[in-house]
């Protein structure tokens, strides 16, 4: 197990480290320049800022001081322009709760919910309810998130002021969940729609199985044998699907934190590539890439945990 966690380690750091030098190269290569709405500063000015952050050199060598500075200091640079000589994971620090908010509760509203309309649309196959389930599984899933978010917007909390338009800052405590209500409920209807698909197709095939036959004949009813053994024996797949969801509503969350005003790692992150902060918009860009590459890790793990034999599948007879 320990050789296994190594190499996933490993395959995750080298991946970082790729995705980093290719991010820098693409960011710096954007068209736009770092002055080119600044009016006010001379060119003097402008070479003094350059050689201080190391921007008169070429781009390999920039990329090398970075490097340097990530390794040996943690240091990330600062922000050029959105927030002027901050250091950027000062200002990411100050955006990562809103967002990590606004996903953890996505997904906790999506579990249960998705779940039980799975269940309902499984062990009531080809009725009037599997039909509707099936109905707003496919809607939900086919039409992207900040659909369902500007819909929300105009109906719920414009029309019919059930909810604040956009996010209010100064709430706090339940306040503050409901003016983050709208962009939640916006970002979970997907994954509710996956996690319902993806229940009644194992637990539909689960009921028609041998030892669903078993059960019954030795007399469970029809309730208790889906209660004990087909919705148990359903949930364990569903377990491949629930971490990387938390990436799949992170990645919605840019545009909906966008609809709604949350000044979160969406907003910075469009907020930075629109002015050319190239080290804010890097910054911004390696928080989702770890994310992303903590939950595969987590995924990969939890296989080897699961299966033996995957962890064992390299290794020579």
């Amino acid at each position: 197990m320990l050789k296994y966690t190594l190499q996933r380690l490993l395959a995750m750091v080298l991946t970082l480290f790729i995705i980093m030098t290719i991010g820098f190269m693409v960011i710096r290569l954007m068209p736009g320049g770092l002055y080119d709405d600044d009016v006010d500063m001379s060119a003097e000015q402008q070479a003094i800022r350059e050689a201080k952050y190391h921007l008169d050199k070429p781009i390999p060598v920039q990329y090398l001081y970075f490097l340097k500075g990530v390794v040996t200091d943690w240091d990330w640079g600062v922000s050029l322009k959105v927030a002027i000589n901050v250091p950027v994971w000062t200002v990411l620090r100050t955006k990562i709760p809103i967002t990590l908010y606004i996903n953890f509760f996505s997904l906790l509203i999506s579990l249960p919910l998705g779940i039980a309309f799975g269940i309902v649309a499984a062990v009531r196959k080809n009725s009037f309810y599997d039909y509707l389930v099936s109905f707003f599984v496919v809607l939900f899933i086919s039409v992207p998130s900040f659909v369902f978010a500007t819909l929300l917007q105009y109906f719920i909390a414009f029309k019919l002021g059930a909810f604040p338009i956009i996010f209010d800052s100064t709430a706090v405590g339940f306040a503050k969940f409901r003016s983050l209500f709208l962009p939640i409920l916006a970002l979970s209807l997907g994954p509710i729609a996956r996690v319902t698909r993806y229940l009644r197709a194992e637990l539909a095939e689960t009921l028609n199985s041998d030892f669903m036959l078993l059960a019954r004949t030795k007399g469970l009813t029809s309730l208790r044998a889906t209660l004990r053994h087909g919705i148990r024996n359903s949930l364990l797949p569903l377990c491949n699907i629930i971490i990387p969801m938390f990436t799949h509503i992170m990645g919605g969350s840019l545009v909906i934190e966008t609809i709604f005003a949350i000044p979160g790692m969406g907003g910075i992150l469009v907020k930075s590539i629109n002015s050319s902060d190239y080290y804010l918009t890097l910054g911004a860009l390696m928080f989702f890439t770890i994310i992303s590459l903590v939950t595969t890790f987590i995924v990969d793990m939890s296989y080897g945990v699961v299966d033996p034999r995957i962890r064992m599948g390299g290794k020579k007879q």
